[in-house]
């Protein structure tokens, strides 16, 4: 059976399904054989090897990424024949008796309950996402939004008190290794120090919010990895970083800070948002836990939002460090986390404790409609990844000759300070932003961007259309010009989401538009 081909897997090999220990009575032997014929028992994903899928229809061969965008998570239904998923808008689930439902509560056997929890057209893209990272099927969990995901994914392992250490770029103004956010932090003092290298809303979440909540979050500078190391305390639970960061486009070093991680022995959360799997797969180089929104390029149409936490199956949560996961948990009938999970369950208890506990309680779920958008965009991610980032470096060596530009920055060009990094990190291409700088300040970015007419003029990045806009008089118009500097968003600066059109047409918009300027 499947499931006994999964317990022959080597990291999960084991003669019979054990026996639940009796602080997990509610996981039961039914719960267990169900899960592992839905894929959780998978050995870890080798350098270029692929998952089979776990599906009894086609291939029975491990399958490439370009095919799982296709395939990955989905089978023709077999009561209809229905060759594409569905959009299941339902709330509810009939069950089948008292009983069924007791089962279902109890988790004594899986199924749907209710759309907060799990949705059939959700469940799809989870296993989709999961397979293209390199995650088991059932590693994954969207969510309503990528900063969703982001807030879901540390308050999974941290509480009041803790903190967690974020990459950013802190400039020579700061103090110290680490720039921390208290419980009144000032944000100006972070923003002048230059730590808002980070996503705008990830940033506030971590300067802001997290910290009124008791989570302290640790800034360091994400090109010296040694700093993670150094910001540790017996208090950190996680560090955190991007794959690039946007728009400042740092690529941080996987390796590295993975190797620091692991000598704190602490997890690695990971944004892969600008890389998407089909440039980086961060799991790879050492990270534990992935975040994407999948609004930007996962999705890549700018028609749905979604963001997805995955889980890689690998981090011991029993070790002590994380007593979330070692102590009872009195919303889950005292259940350790860490602890009390049977051998082919304990890889995958962090992205179970956030389906039955964040997600459950707090209610970010993803909406079917949007999860069967966003699939439909997972289904060419490959080839418009290679279209977005082809166009990009066809714009910045436009760019970097124009007797208007006054900088341009793209890890695709040679002399890029992110040139090597973007080798290993973005497969080589570059990625699908380019920022750059218009001669004049403010008021000629300001007029660029009012004489563009094919790239829109939007807050939003990941779009099969091309998009721009100018921080200064929009996302950062509330700062002064030497904060925006620091912010990493000089008051000249252009953000280009470059997309899959026509290069020669997206040329010629650039070009008339600065003849404007």
């Amino acid at each position: 059976s499947l499931a006994q081909r999964h317990f022959a897997q080597k990291r999960f090999r084991c003669a019979a399904p054990p026996q639940p220990p009796p602080r997990l009575a509610m996981l039961s032997r039914s719960f267990l054989l169900n899960m592992l014929s839905r894929g959780v028992a998978r050995a870890p994903l080798r350098p270029g090897k692929h998952l089979r899928m776990a599906s009894s229809w086609g291939p029975d061969w491990q399958l490439q990424d370009e095919t799982i965008c296709l395939h990955g998570g989905w089978a023709p239904d077999a009561q209809t024949g229905a060759r594409a998923p569905p959009v299941y808008r339902t709330t509810p689930y009939q069950f089948d008796s008292t009983e069924h439902a007791a089962n279902l509560f109890g988790l004594k056997e899986l199924g749907y309950i209710y759309s907060r929890l799990n949705n059939p057209t959700q469940d799809i893209l989870e296993k989709r996402m999961a397979l293209l990272e390199g995650a088991p099927e059932l590693g994954g969990l969207a969510v309503a939004s990528g900063t969703s995901a982001i807030f879901y994914a540390v308050t999974n392992l941290a509480q009041a008190g803790d903190n967690i250490v974020a990459a950013a770029q802190v400039r020579p103004l700061s103090t110290g290794t680490a720039e921390r956010s208290r419980s009144r932090p000032d944000a100006s003092t972070s923003q002048n120090a230059g730590t808002r290298k980070l996503y705008g809303g990830t940033y506030t979440q971590f300067s802001e919010i997290l910290p009124k909540l008791g989570i302290e979050v640790r800034f360091v500078d994400v090109n010296d990895p040694a700093n993670f190391g150094n910001a540790v305390d017996d208090k950190t639970r996680a560090f955190f970083c991007e794959t690039c960061s946007n728009p400042a486009l740092e690529i941080a070093d996987l390796d590295a800070i993975s190797a620091q991680a692991k000598d704190a022995g602490l997890p690695l959360i990971v944004d892969d948002t600008f890389s998407t799997p089909a440039l980086c797969k961060p799991l790879e180089h050492g990270a534990d836990v992935i975040i994407t929104s999948l609004t930007k390029w996962a999705g890549g149409h700018g028609t749905g939002l979604g963001g997805i936490v995955i889980d890689g199956a690998k981090f011991d949560w029993s070790s002590g460090k994380h007593p979330l996961f070692t102590e009872p948990d009195d919303s889950y009938g005292g259940l350790r986390w860490g602890m009390d999970l049977p051998e082919p369950l304990s890889p995958l208890a962090y992205i179970l404790k956030l389906r039955t506990g964040g997600l459950r309680n707090i209610g970010a779920c993803i909406s079917p409609d949007n999860a069967w958008i966003i699939l439909q965009g997972v289904e060419t991610l490959h080839s418009r990844m290679d279209r977005h980032c082809s166009n990009s470096m066809d714009v910045a060596t436009f760019l970097k000759d124009h007797p208007k530009v006054d900088w341009v920055r793209y890890p695709g060009l040679p002399e890029d300070k992110m040139f090597e990094l973007q080798k290993k990190y973005l497969n080589g291409k570059g990625g699908p932003l380019v920022t750059f700088g218009v001669k004049g300040g403010r008021p000629s970015g300001e007029k660029f961007i009012n004489s563009l007419k094919l790239f829109s003029h939007v807050a939003n990045v990941g779009d099969a259309k091309s998009l721009a806009i100018h921080p200064a008089s929009t996302t950062h118009s509330q700062m002064t010009d030497e904060q925006q500097r620091a912010a990493g968003c000089p008051p000249e600066m252009v953000r280009l989401s470059v997309g899959t059109e026509h290069p020669t047409d997206i040329l010629k918009d650039l070009e008339q538009a600065l003849g404007q300027v």
